[in-house]
């Protein structure tokens, strides 16, 4: 018979034993508010504190659907300055979000390289190395998001010291290439690129992805040799993309378009959010989502996912994502669909007075 006094233990906060994780008291440590929540209606107007490790301004975004797996952190660097140096033993793919600038990234005692970037571009800085962020207007102020592995690699050392002052070299991924930020991307295979920077995610040639629906575009990127890994996607006015599943943690940042997504979880009622460009959602782990383009231009999105490289794989599956639930993946046809789902689009298409261009596709479903 269960022991109903030690029942209420298990309520405290942080984990089971009611301690605080490596990563809530490195939170702690920073200063800076987390926000949670679902998703962000716009990352350009989060608001933002000071931050006196990274030198500027910054946010934590905590949501609900990174589940202790990753974090995602929003810094801005002031007109005509530059953030702290840094180094640490979690990785981060960097987004930015407005403004142009520079960052300068380095080896303990090597050479200095720097490459330049703009609104829309995606890097990330090698693991362990040196980096620092400069902005490169006098004017006006730079915005960047980050997605990183923190919370599993302090949790996994749980040592602050360690991650942030270890000084090991990961020469096999970074051992200071003149071109390992060129932007020129090495395609390891069909709609895979392999690179170190994307100058501008918003404009990216895409080429077809068939099995996601409805006319859709999609490339995987690598990145500096990461066990990390993004997608961008884009899919045509007036249809809407399969639903799929995967593991916590995938930041879906809206880069193009207005439309909602819808997320839920066996057995659970279908929660709705809208979108626009600038808008942030992470589904949790396992859930069922769908994005719908209800607005008069193709939606484009970026997601950054934790622990889904195929080239670095091993550490959990995070693919099945194009295969049908009905023979072991984790992708439900339109022809197995909730039909809630097709009258829910149908129905805010007519208030825009938007066409729905999925005839042909529920034809060829049926």
């Amino acid at each position: 018979m269960q022991n109903t006094d030690v029942a209420p233990i298990f309520k405290r906060p942080g984990n089971e034993l009611g301690a605080k994780t490596t990563y809530q008291i490195f939170l702690e440590k920073e200063g800076v508010p987390a926000v949670r929540g679902f998703h962000i209606e716009d990352i350009n107007t989060t608001e933002l504190y000071p931050w006196a490790r990274m030198g500027g301004r910054g946010v934590y975004l905590n949501l609900e659907g990174s589940e202790g797996v990753d974090d995602c952190y929003i810094s801005e660097i002031p007109p005509g300055q530059s953030l702290e140096p840094q180094k640490h033993m979690f990785e981060e793919l960097i987004y930015v979000v407005g403004g142009r600038g520079a960052t300068t990234v380095w080896q303990e005692s090597g050479k200095k390289q720097t490459f330049e970037w703009g609104e829309g571009a995606l890097f990330s800085p090698p693991l362990n190395a040196w980096y620092q962020h400069f902005n490169g207007q006098g004017d006006k102020p730079v915005r960047l998001l980050a997605m990183t592995n923190a919370p599993t690699v302090l949790n996994l050392y749980h040592n602050i010291d360690f991650v942030f002052n270890c000084d090991f070299r990961f020469t096999d991924r970074y051992a200071g290439e003149e071109d390992f930020f060129s932007g020129r991307p090495k395609i390891p295979g069909e709609g895979y690129h392999d690179t170190n920077f994307v100058r501008d995610v918003r404009s990216y040639e895409l080429p077809e992805r068939k099995e996601r629906g409805a006319g859709g575009r999609m490339i995987m990127i690598e990145m500096s040799n990461n066990v990390m890994s993004a997608h961008i996607s884009q899919f045509p006015v007036g249809t809407y993309k399969k639903a799929h599943r995967h593991g916590a943690g995938a930041h879906v940042i809206i880069l193009r378009g207005e439309g909602f997504s819808v997320l839920w979880r066996e057995g659970d009622d279908i929660k709705r959010y809208g979108w626009k460009a600038g808008s942030l959602l992470v589904p949790p782990e396992r859930w069922c989502h769908q994005h719908f383009n209800v607005g008069g231009e193709p939606a484009r999105y970026l997601a950054l996912k934790p622990f889904s490289s195929r080239k670095f794989p091993g550490l959990r599956k995070q693919w099945g994502t194009s295969e049908s639930v009905k023979t072991g993946g984790d992708q439900i046809e339109y022809e197995d669909e909730d039909p809630r789902i097709r009258v829910m689009f149908e129905d805010e298409l007519a208030k825009r007075g938007v066409e729905s261009q999925m005839g042909h596709v529920f034809k060829a479903a049926s």
